[in-house]
């Protein structure tokens, strides 16, 4: 099994490698030696997810599900382990891989933001090897660092995401339940939109309208 050959068995269901590390080599938590492999919703994904069984059958948690089905169809097709940040408590340390794939970077606002997908992660899974593979060296540094502007700390309309002040989620969520914040509701977090390197992800609206709905039901 060769990196190439993973990337694009995992495009074919729209996902993306959004990083891989070698944990023993990096320290990463809960895991001894292999290969980790990240998986992630790329542009393609929500077409190719909005078609599956787990989308139609009115259920709950249909990308979770999605996701267990998918990740562990190709982890049993290489041989790997198949890893989820959902279904805890307790939940894989999914912030740890991340940053020590040394794709994923901690933002002004303390968000994660991604080299390639900006501030608009969204990881589905992870594949871990048990033999340790050959894997592309990350190109660094964090986009942050050539962000001039960094509209991702003035961009909240409530100030709820900066950079001097810890996560305000009242505030947030305040203003998700009135009016106003209906663009956030159906277009997804205007913080996270505003990163220039989100654009890479090619979100569609309806992906980021069920994100938000289920990050606040209302």
């Amino acid at each position: 099994m060769t990196y190439a050959r993973l990337n694009a068995a995992a495009m074919a269901h729209g996902l993306l490698i959004m990083g891989a590390l070698h944990p023993a080599k990096c320290g990463a938590k809960q895991l001894e030696g292999g290969t980790l492999v990240l998986l992630g919703a790329g542009g393609a994904f929500w077409p190719v997810f909005s078609a599956s069984p787990e989308a139609l059958d009115g259920q709950a948690d249909p990308i979770d599900r999605w996701s267990t089905r998918v990740v562990g169809d190709l982890a049993a097709q290489y041989g790997a382990g198949a890893l989820h940040p959902f279904g805890g408590p307790p939940y894989a340390p999914f912030i740890d891989w991340a940053r020590k794939s040394g794709r994923a970077f901690d933002s002004p606002t303390g968000m994660l933001v991604h080299d390639t997908v900006g501030m608009m992660i969204s990881y589905r899974g992870a594949l871990h090897f048990p033999k340790v593979l050959e894997i592309p060296t990350p190109q660094g540094p964090s986009p942050c660092e050539t962000c001039p502007d960094q509209p991702c700390v003035n961009t909240c309309p409530v100030g709820a995401l900066r950079s001097d002040t810890p996560y305000d989620l009242h505030a947030c969520h305040t203003y998700l339940d009135a009016r106003a914040g209906a663009q956030c509701m159906t277009q997804g977090c205007a913080a996270r939109r505003a990163c220039p390197v989100s654009t890479g992800a090619a979100r569609q609206s309806a992906q980021s309208a069920h994100h938000m709905q289920a990050f606040h039901p209302g």
